[in-house]
């Protein structure tokens, strides 16, 4: 589940960084939430539920 969103709000920077120029602030913002969800992701692993 972090993966997904992780890769969501990857796919998000890089849209808003490339195509649209949107203010610069706020994309970084996104990418360092995904880079922190990248990291939690393989911090915990996968667990059984």
């Amino acid at each position: 589940m972090l993966g997904i969103i992780a890769a969501v709000l990857v796919v998000m920077w890089l849209l808003g960084f490339f195509a649209f120029h949107v203010a610069g602030g706020l994309i970084h913002i996104l990418l360092v939430i995904a880079v922190i969800m990248i990291v939690l992701h393989f911090i915990t692993g996968r667990r059984t539920v």
